[in-house]
């Protein structure tokens, strides 16, 4: 059986040791949910439709490649507006990095991260109370 693209492989004295790469995505997209000022996730490319943060597809706007010792990965995201970009994008940098190497022992090479969009929470506030009055 070949894993090269599917997951980690690592043999070890005792037998082998497989990480998903899905696994790896979902590792990263909880990293992300931990940063303040990541409104949501966007699905990248795919009609750049924003998915908010708390659903339970987390590797959703990840994406990775993982070989046998290094990881990278791309980050799609939507920030809350009135956050300073850089700040958040090099957070979020920061905690998936660590987060995958600990839980995985891979060495994390890189992290694109790619701001989609800005979510304007006010708008939606004061769109739901003109709603509510009509």
């Amino acid at each position: 059986m070949e894993f090269e693209n599917e997951s980690l492989k690592s043999d070890s004295a005792l037998g082998t040791i497989r990480i998903a790469d899905e696994v790896v995505s979902i590792i990263a997209g909880l990293a992300a949910t931990e940063i303040e000022g990541i409104a949501g996730m966007s699905g990248g490319l795919v009609g750049g439709i924003a998915e908010m943060l708390g659903r339970k597809n987390f590797s959703k706007g990840v994406k990775v490649e993982v070989g046998e010792r290094e990881a990278a990965i791309d980050l799609y995201i939507i920030v809350k507006y009135g956050t300073r970009i850089p700040d958040v994008a090099l957070a979020a940098q920061e905690n998936i990095k660590r987060a995958i190497e600990t839980m995985t022992g891979l060495s994390v090479v890189e992290v694109n991260v790619h701001v989609q969009g800005v979510n304007f929470p006010e708008e939606e506030e004061k769109i739901e109370d003109v709603s509510r009055v009509h």
